[in-house]
Formats: structure tokens, sequence, C-alpha cells
């Protein structure tokens, strides 16, 4: 159940807060200019690549393959991008039987494709460094003759091996929380898997655009990465704790999604990177099911949701049964995410993404149509947002800030 005054007082959001995951997010503006700075520092600038990598594969785990997924949106077609999963988990032995268990994902491994060789890139990031398996893939990598570039925290295991093999190492830059003398988070039902920082997103895809745009691997404006960071400080400003639900766009989406199923769909390449973040911290955050895909194969792929029993006509009979102590019913819920470059016009401020009206004139792609149709037919509700920022990548921060914090609030207003 959703509280919803818990949405609309600040002190109460900061108690129900543990890891301070509000805060983390208003600080990713902050990490994306000191990423950008260490990576100038680190060399990315200085680079001077004879032609770009025939393919660029990116490794880690959770936010860092997120941003791999990312980089292959805004590549498109033009070049080849391919996050690199784990393929394998090992236990890991634990030295000390009274502290906690280890970290699943320090067991992880990786396994380079068998294409993989001296035309390729590998990148590799972590924000922990000391998976073992992420050293024997740059181990994998040098033997093969890739090219290799590794983000990690200073010090750590990986950032020592980058050095073994050759790589060009970018720091990982972590969050920055002051410290006010309370636990981080509250017990974990998993020890061994640890909440991720909501902002990590930022910290790992930060050099890899810094990297990329080098290459020519995507077609950003050279300042495209830099005012990213200032658009995800507006973000957060819009999205402030202290702003009330009518006015916060990401307090409302909260709101609109409590006590429903969603299905986030994505008009476009740059949408569908935002849906699968979108749907991953509904998951971690929320701990809300929300399945996720591209229009138009998402609409076969979950047609079959809209006859059940979450369908909004689902139900019809038994008018006359007695429900007081009955739960509210769960019903579908759809969210359109699409990216209309070009909708503010000359001179005019862009207010970040905002909920497209069913009246807008603009035109819909036929697939976006038929997903207005479909929910129609079956009484399910479907709302649609967007943003009008020319550039792929503002509008993947637009999307993507509004997006991260109504996780946030959702998980918040519902644990309370």
């Amino acid at each position: 159940m959703l509280d919803d005054t818990l949405l609309d007082d600040p002190a109460a959001l900061q108690r129900a807060d543990h890891d301070r995951a509000l805060l983390a997010l208003a600080g990713a503006g902050a990490r994306v200019r000191t990423a950008l700075r260490l990576a100038d520092a680190a060399g990315v600038d200085r680079l001077r690549p004879d032609g770009r990598p025939r393919a660029v594969l990116v490794a880690g785990h959770g936010s860092a393959l997120t941003a791999g997924e990312i980089l292959a949106a805004l590549a498109g077609t033009a070049s080849l991008v391919a996050p690199l999963p784990p393929t394998d988990a090992a236990p890991v032995p634990r030295t000390d039987r009274a502290s906690a268990p280890p970290v699943f994902t320090a067991g992880l491994a990786w396994q380079l494709p068998g294409w993989a060789g001296p035309l390729d890139l590998l990148v590799i990031s972590s924000a922990d460094g000391g998976e073992q398996g992420l050293v024997a893939l740059a181990e994998q990598a040098y033997a093969r003759g890739c090219a290799i570039v590794v983000t990690a925290p200073a010090g750590s295991r990986l950032a020592e091996a980058a050095l073994q093999v050759r790589a060009l190492p970018l720091p990982y830059v972590p969050s920055n929380l002051p410290d006010d003398g309370t636990p981080p988070a509250g017990p974990a039902a998993e020890p061994d898997l640890p909440a991720e920082d909501p902002a990590a997103l930022w910290a790992h895809l930060t050099p890899l655009l810094a990297l990329a745009q080098k290459l020519g691997v995507t077609q950003l404006p050279y300042d495209a990465p830099a005012a990213t960071a200032d658009l995800l400080d507006e973000a957060a400003v819009r999205c402030r704790p202290d702003a009330a639900a009518y006015t916060n766009p990401a307090k409302s989406l909260a709101a609109r999604l409590a006590g429903t199923v969603p299905l986030l769909w994505a008009e476009g390449p740059v949408a569908g990177a935002a849906v699968a973040r979108f749907a991953a911290q509904l998951a971690e955050r929320a701990g809300r099911p929300a399945p996720a895909g591209l229009l138009p194969q998402v609409l076969t792929a979950h047609r079959g949701m809209f006859a059940g029993q979450l369908g909004g006509g689902a139900d019809p009979g038994d008018f006359f049964r007695d429900r007081v102590d009955e739960p509210d019913p769960l019903h579908l819920q759809v969210l359109v995410l699409r990216h209309l470059p070009g909708g503010a016009a000359a001179g005019e401020e862009d207010p970040g993404p905002a909920e497209v009206p069913a009246d807008d004139e603009r035109p819909r792609g036929y697939a976006t149509t038929r997903a207005h149709r479909l929910a129609a037919a079956h009484d399910v509700r479907l709302t649609e947002y967007a943003s009008t920022r020319p550039d792929p990548l503002h509008a993947l921060a637009d999307l993507i800030a509004l997006t991260d914090f109504a996780a946030v609030y959702l998980g918040l207003a519902a644990q309370s």
C-alpha cells in the first residue's frame, strides 16, 4: 500500500531513505563532472586512435552492463557495441566464519567471444574492483591482443591488473555521501547481494562515453557528456524531496504506478535503454516486477496479459459480490517512454520529460498507435512520457533521471 502522505513529507522521506538513495541521485551530476575530469587526466583526451575498433565489448555486472547497453543504443548501427555479462559463478571461500559471507559477485566469471582479437576493444568496469573473474578476463584479452580499458577504484585488484596487461586505467568515481553517523542501510535479506548505489550508472557510463567519443564510436556532440551533468542537476531540483507531489514529476509517476503492474514499453533504442533501466530499478528499489520491451515486438510478447486477470476489463461479472474485506485488485498499466526531438520551440527552455497528452498533435508511429488501441480495447490505462531534447544522450539522461527518482520514491512510500 502506498503512503501518499509520506511523499509530501521531506523529513519522513529522509528517515525512510536508509541508504540515502535520494541524496546519491542528487549527486549524479557532480559524479559525471568528476569522472570526465579524471578521465581527461588519465589520458583519454590525448588518445590518437588509428580508426575505430571493429567491436567494443563492455564487461561487468549491474550498472556497468547497463552502461554498455546505453552505449549500444547511442552508437546505433554505426558501430558494434556488445555488453559482456558474466557466464558463470563459483563459490568464494570465507576467510573468517564470524564475518559476513563473501559478496556473490566476487565469484562471477566472464568469457570473451571466440571472434574477439586484436581489432577489438574490451572495456571492463567495476565499482568494487575485486572480482577475480574480471581480472581473468583482462588476462584473456591481453593474450588475444585486444586493446583494454579498465574502470575501477584506485588500488583495487582490478586496477593493479590493468597495469600488468597494459590497459588504459580509468578511475571509478564513488558516491561522495556525507557520513552522518547512521548505518548506510538496514539489514539485507541477502547479505551477499547488497543493494547497488542507484547513481553508480553514471560513474560507469561517463568514462565509457568519453572513450567512445574519442574513438568515433558515437556521433555525439563534443560537449554532450559535460552538458549531461547540468541536466542531471536540473532533474535533481525538479525531483527533490521537498517539492510537492503535484509539481514533482517523479513523485507523480510513483503515485501513478502504485497498486498496478506496470508494462514498460519504449519507442526507439534510446527510450528502450531507459525502460530497461527503469525495470531494473523498480525491482531493486521498489520490489516491483515490471516487464519491459521495445515496440513493436512487445505488443505480441505482452498481449496475453491484457486478457488475463490483470486486464482492466477482467472480472466483469459477480457485480454484487461483497468486496469490503478484499484488497484492491492489481491492474495493468502501460507506461510508454519516447524520444521526440525538437518538441520545444526555438529559444524556449526545455522543462525535461513530461507526460504526453492523449490529444497531442505530434505524429505517432504505427506501433505506438496500435499500443493505444490495444490498451483502450481492454480498459487499461496507458501513459506516455517523452523527452524533447534533440541530443539522444540528453534525452536518455532526462528519462533515466525521472524514472530513477520515481523508483526510489515508490519504494520509500510503499515500505512505510
